[in-house]
């Protein structure tokens, strides 16, 4: 639970709820506090509502900024206790408040956004007031934004879960009521509490058999998230495995792709610039696959460990989608019963950044449009091989 609440507006009902998780966002969480405001003012004034900055106790000004942020809707802080880091946290903060003022409709937004508009809420609050469970965003972004998304978790979701959600670890989504208590009651692991809580929240919807759609919101503009080695892939990936290998019963038996109905926008402005560098995405993956071989080399089929063993020795990485596929299946197939999951997420970091090197040379000159195309296709082919880690997992 949250070490202090501050609610200076006394306020103890809310019909619609929109937080905003935060660390260290006191140059950023004015924007989206105002923008948030603005579309509850506009398109939900006969509903009562609050905005809500669940913090991580930052050493920054984050709560001050938050709390002074001019809106004609009220605000309230609540925060976790110092050296409490976790987006998950926050997130689950934000659901036992929204429980307690008896809130219809919860909406969270990143404290970073710069593209959002008063009619995000709109958006986002509409689907859930007409019966939806679960509204993920649709965002045009940059084809090299958000490379963990595209590479593992939409094609995880797609293939396995039999959903088409694009953005299923966009940071920006809506649940009902009855979504918010069965999450808040499924096992949380210490990797959810962190980064992982996004994917957790997916996936549970779909697995719980939950209306789920999305809503169409122009292009994410916000502090992107280029490849990068850190927290976040393990946090993200350890989740993902821990969900997919405890609810095998839920999806192994779907046979076909759902299309979720998009609500909002549907055309999307042009995404944002990204500078990525290309040789360091490369060099991180030698190095990961290096220090994980002996690893990859008892999971991996060794058909395609010998394949991948040779591209990332002569430095000529060229992984296609089939064999990226079959590499996360060897690795889930592995993970359940691993002595150490984390250990076993950790070896798939230089396979994910050597998939990505050989995605960005494939889409270098094209938009970010033409990239798309390829990253759909990448999801197909996990569906197409799924049987792979269906037949590993009955053999276990």
């Amino acid at each position: 639970m949250y070490l202090r609440e501050e609610n200076p507006s006394k306020v103890t009902h809310a019909d619609i709820v929109v937080g905003i998780p935060s660390f260290k966002e006191a140059d950023s969480i004015a924007y989206p506090t105002e923008q948030v405001s603005l579309g509850l003012k506009k398109y939900f004034p006969n509903y009562s509502s609050v905005i809500i900055n669940a913090d991580n106790h930052s050493p920054d000004k984050t709560e001050e900024v938050f709390l002074n942020t001019n809106t004609e809707i009220p605000k309230i802080y609540i925060t976790t206790p110092p050296d409490t880091p976790g987006k998950g946290f926050n997130i689950e903060n934000l659901f036992r408040k929204a429980h307690e003022l008896k809130a219809k409709v919860f909406i969270c937004v990143d404290a970073d956004l710069l593209s959002i508009t008063p009619e995000w809420i709109k958006y986002f609050a509409e689907p859930i007031l007409d019966g939806y469970d679960y509204v993920t965003p649709v965002y045009s972004r940059h084809k090299y934004d958000g490379t963990i998304t595209n590479a593992i978790c939409y094609p995880l979701i797609y293939s396995l879960f039999c959903k088409d959600i694009r953005q299923p670890i966009g940071g920006d989504f809506a649940l009902s009521a009855p979504l918010m208590d069965h999450i808040i009651c499924q096992p949380w692991h210490t990797t959810t509490e962190e980064y992982g809580v996004d994917i957790f929240m997916s996936m549970n919807a779909i697995a719980g058999g939950f209306k789920v759609c999305k809503t169409g919101l122009g292009s994410k503009k916000h502090k992107p998230s280029a490849p990068k080695l850190g927290p976040m892939f393990t946090q993200v990936v350890s989740t993902a495995f821990l969900i997919i290998t405890r609810t095998v019963e839920e999806w192994r038996t779907k046979n076909s792709i759902e299309e979720a109905q998009q609500f909002g926008l549907q055309h999307l402005d042009p995404p944002q610039d990204l500078d990525v560098d290309r040789e360091s995405i490369k060099a991180q993956a030698i190095a990961e696959f290096t220090a994980q071989r002996e690893l990859l080399q008892k999971v991996i089929n060794p058909e395609t460990f010998s394949q991948v063993d040779a591209m990332y020795a002569s430095g000529d990485i060229n992984i296609s989608a089939k064999q990226w596929a079959l590499m996360v299946f060897d690795i889930i197939s592995n993970f359940q019963e691993a002595e150490d999951r984390l250990a076993m997420v950790n070896g798939l970091k230089g396979l994910y950044f050597g998939r990505t090197f050989s995605f960005m040379n494939k889409t270098w000159d094209m938009s970010s449009e033409e990239a798309e195309v390829l990253i759909k296709e990448q999801a197909q082919c996990f569906f197409d091989n799924r049987h792979y880690l269906i037949d590993k997992l009955s053999q276990k």
